[in-house]
């Protein structure tokens, strides 16, 4: 399947729903190839339902200000171009407003699948 993508200042950003405790929210992640967990922003995950300040299991991660403790959820379902995952593991992380986005979607979400980045057309193919 071929889904086309927007740019913003190079980055790759999809659409993405995301169900909590409390509803559904769609969210702007940004494809990351280069993260190896998908991140979304702690405040969505509040909104969404999400209790993080409970949340016991913590795992290490490199920022610019150094190294942090973050929380890891599964969250109930998380789904964008074509691809659902139910029970996925995410970490929440306060993102600056400037950043634009709401997370990142990292390589682990894309786990069993076929993923090729067009640039040229700014199409992403899933099989």
């Amino acid at each position: 399947m071929s889904y086309s993508y927007q740019s913003r200042g190079g980055l790759i950003v999809v659409g993405v729903e995301l169900h909590g405790p409390t509803g559904v929210a769609i969210v702007r992640l940004a494809l990351d190839t280069g993260a190896t967990r998908t991140l979304i922003n702690a405040s969505v995950l509040t909104a969404s339902g999400y209790e993080l300040e409970w949340v016991k299991d913590r795992v290490e991660m490199t920022t610019g200000s150094g190294l942090e403790f973050v929380p890891r959820i599964a969250v109930s379902r998380i789904a964008t171009l074509g691809i659902t995952r139910e029970n996925h593991m995410v970490v929440g992380h306060t993102l600056p407003p400037s950043a634009g986005i709401d997370g990142l979607l990292g390589v682990d979400f894309f786990a069993e699948t076929k993923l090729t980045i067009n640039f040229r057309e700014r199409t992403l193919e899933i099989d």
